[in-house]
């Protein structure tokens, strides 16, 4: 079963740039619903757009748009924005948890207020927006969620690396299995999906990396196709997944992604966060 998203509504965390735009805006073509959760209403000199901006590109692109401007960290935003979405679109079908602060500092260096912003954000914000739109998503019809999450890879390389963001991604993989496992006779689906490779966003051009990494990087696209491909699935076949976003485009029959390169003609990639 590989259905489109055609008046599908979809409740995102973020969305306002990178990842979360990119599968909003191939949500947007088959002509979904797009609530946006973000807090970027005034242009930042570090940052690429608005949440007005991405509601823009949203409706150009064939979808129809509600920015609603907050935070994933506040209950009052998350019950606001589920409230709009059915409001207005009448139900939810995909919640996308996209939402996530990044900051690779190790134990000794890491601030307790970007501890609790990582952990607030990624894991808490995960947890209550999907909490928020489970009601409705069982009343839909293939309901999704979809968290951006990796694997959970309990190698030391990677649980020594950077102690206080590998707890909140983690964390956010776990509730993706949870997820998976409390809503299985409703029919819910939820899956994880994390690129093969560094994303050529925000956050890799200003704090992993520079422009080194973004040289090796991908285009968001991939992980938009590969979201596309998630969400367009029998919810009841596909549960439970901590994906990756080329072995879901590979599974589908696609198998040159030179189309995905930042830098046309780059064959040598960075290797995103806790992949081997």
């Amino acid at each position: 079963m590989n259905t489109d998203l055609n008046n599908k509504t979809i409740v995102m965390s973020g969305g306002s740039r990178g990842i979360g735009l990119a599968i909003a805006l191939r949500a947007a073509r088959d002509g979904a619903n797009i609530v946006l959760i973000a807090k970027t209403a005034q242009p930042d000199p570090r940052l690429n757009g608005t949440i007005f901006d991405a509601a823009e590109q949203i409706e150009a692109a064939g979808g129809k748009a509600l920015p609603v401007v907050g935070d994933v960290r506040s209950d009052d935003t998350i019950a606001g924005a589920v409230r709009a979405a059915v409001d207005r679109f009448g139900g939810i079908d995909i919640c996308v948890n996209n939402a996530s602060v990044l900051d690779l500092s190790g134990t000794v260096d890491l601030q307790p207020k970007r501890y609790d912003l990582m952990q607030d954000v990624n894991t808490r914000g995960t947890f209550m927006l999907t909490r928020a739109c489970a009601p409705y998503l069982k009343q839909a019809v293939n309901p999704h969620v979809l968290t951006l999450s990796p694997p959970l890879n309990l190698t030391p390389r990677w649980l020594g690396a950077h102690v206080g963001y590998t707890i909140a991604k983690y964390g956010m993989s776990l509730c993706t299995l949870g997820f998976a496992a409390e809503f299985a006779e409703d029919g819910i689906a939820a899956n994880s999906l994390w690129p093969r490779t560094t994303i050529a966003t925000d956050a890799v051009a200003n704090i992993h990396g520079g422009a080194q990494t973004l040289a090796r990087s991908r285009r968001t696209e991939i992980m938009a196709d590969a979201a596309y491909l998630i969400l367009t699935s029998a919810s009841r076949e596909r549960t439970g997944g901590l994906l990756i976003d080329e072995d879901v485009l590979r599974e589908a029959g696609v198998t040159d992604l030179s189309g995905y390169a930042f830098v046309e003609g780059t064959t040598e990639f960075e290797t995103d966060l806790f992949l081997d």
